[in-house]
């Protein structure tokens, strides 16, 4: 039986540990159900992302959707950001490695900016609640003192709009989630 853990740093986000089953032909692992997340949403799309080593995505966040972040091939360094404003972790930062090794998954509420660095060359598969919505799809500084992230790269590649994305105390009114949102 695989085990999901609640965060004990970010209310909302749950870290999968799947059950492996292997033999001589390999392995099989069920990555994702819809029941291990309390109050989550049926996934109604699955992307996939390649990155190469260095590359270093977000921070991104969404005022309505879920994601459900799972890394077949690779190792990714996940960093979460919790600015659910008057929520009981706001502000509260965590870093995951989840990776091809492990097999972590990771489950990621509305509110709460996400991205990751690719600490080897890397395949991301990630489920969402909803489709996409550029209204939806915001961003706060990757290098935020005030987040405190630990990114694992030196030298990162990163899209122009993951650069200029701006300081958590700079988001607009209107633009910063707020507490209680649907987890």
């Amino acid at each position: 039986m695989s085990k999901v853990s609640a965060s004990d740093k970010i209310d909302g986000v749950f870290i999968v540990e799947p059950t492996i089953h292997g033999d001589q032909r390999g392995l099989f692992i069920e990555t994702y159900r819809r029941e291990w997340f309390p109050n989550g949403r049926e996934m109604i799309q699955g992307n996939r992302s390649n990155k190469q080593v260095g590359a270093l995505v977000g921070l991104h966040y969404h005022m309505h959707q879920s994601d459900y972040w799972y890394t077949p091939v690779g190792t990714i360094r996940v960093v979460l950001h919790d600015l659910r404003e008057g929520g009981p972790t706001d502000g509260a930062t965590q870093m995951i490695e989840i990776s091809g090794e492990n097999h972590k998954g990771v489950y990621i509420p509305p509110g709460v900016a996400h991205g990751f660095s690719a600490l080897t060359e890397v395949v991301m598969t990630y489920l969402v609640d909803g489709y996409y919505n550029p209204a939806d799809e915001l961003g706060v500084a990757w290098n935020d003192p005030a987040i405190g992230a630990d990114w694992g790269v030196t030298d990162p590649i990163m899209s122009g709009r993951d650069r200029t994305n701006p300081m958590r105390c700079d988001l607009a009114i209107g633009r910063r989630p707020y507490w209680p949102m649907r987890t």
